[in-house]
């Protein structure tokens, strides 16, 4: 379940009906916010195919405060290479708005041609960058020459992608996809502010 019901209370709810690690990630979550003000979250369970045919579940916690977005993600790790025991790895990054760089939303809606303002997509991709990791896209750089047969070096593009977080109708739910829009307006609305 994703929500963006604005309360603390409201976010350790999510957390708990998540039913992944909710003291984990609650603990995690709450260390890194400090005593700041919730102003908007999402929080995204899936679970997920390793090569070896294994489910891993992982959740994604996304936090807005008047000052700051944390990002929360928490995976779970079977026995092996030594361990006896399953364990869990929590990462939690704090980013100052004035740091965000873009704030993208990608949105998947069927038949565009009878598309009605409001209705919401079936899919949608946030994508959130801020400097700390970027994707590099190269290619071999040519002249327009289809006959040359000289080295002209690369091209390419670089793009912020330090986290993306998607959702769908079909795998996840309305409700969803509903939250993860709130939850990007709240922070366009927010990183425009702190740029001001």
């Amino acid at each position: 379940m994703r929500e963006t019901r604005v309360s603390a209370a409201g976010l350790r709810e999510a957390i708990d009906r998540s039913g992944y690690y909710p003291d984990l990630v609650s603990d995690a979550v709450e260390s890194a916010l400090g005593k700041e003000v919730v102003t908007a979250y999402v929080v995204h369970h899936e679970a997920t195919f390793d090569p070896a045919m294994e489910v891993r579940r992982h959740v994604t916690v996304l936090v807005l405060s008047p000052t700051r977005l944390i990002v929360c993600h928490t995976d779970e790790h079977p026995p092996g290479d030594g361990a006896t025991v399953a364990h869990a790895s929590t990462i939690t990054e704090a980013v100052l708005l004035s740091r965000i760089q873009s704030v993208s939303v990608t949105r998947v809606v069927p038949d565009p041609a009878s598309y009605v303002p409001g209705t919401p997509p079936t899919e949608v991709t946030l994508t959130i960058g801020w400097g700390g990791i970027a994707h590099v896209d190269l290619e071999p750089a040519t002249c327009g020459d289809e006959n040359c047969e000289a080295d002209h070096g690369y091209t390419g593009a670089v793009t912020a992608d330090d986290m993306s977080l998607r959702v769908s109708d079909a795998a996840d739910g309305a409700d969803a996809v509903r939250s993860v829009l709130a939850f990007a307006k709240a922070l366009s609305e927010a990183t425009a502010r702190a740029a001001s």
